[in-house]
């Protein structure tokens, strides 16, 4: 059986958002269903995706964990992104990041 995931970022503003999060995933979207929304695959059948939505805007919360958290984290800071934070839970760490909306994407994984 086939699972696709999708993990949806509502926004104020798609076209003020979109650049921020090309530089966040390193490249232009996988794919744009509409004008107010664009998609990225992040892994295979799993895709994050930004949807104009002011009413929800600024409340997502989403966490991917990678094997390679210290690479991805400095990938993300040469294409002009600093993370807001950092927390530490037993032996994993979660780097955090927030869109002008506020909403919460992090990466997590075994160091950082």
């Amino acid at each position: 059986m086939t699972l696709d995931l999708f993990a949806g970022i509502p926004v104020t503003d798609y076209a003020a958002a979109l650049p921020w999060y090309e530089k966040f995933f390193g490249g232009q979207p996988s794919f744009l269903p509409n004008d107010i929304e664009a998609v990225w695959e992040v892994a295979e059948h799993r895709y994050v995706y930004i949807v104009q939505d002011p009413k929800r805007a600024g409340s997502a919360l989403v966490l991917s964990f990678v094997d390679d958290l210290d690479d991805r984290v400095a990938d993300i800071a040469r294409r002009g992104i600093e993370p807001a934070g950092h927390e530490t839970y037993g032996g994993a760490t979660k780097v955090i990041y927030r869109d002008a909306d506020g909403n919460e994407i992090s990466l997590g994984g075994g160091s950082g």
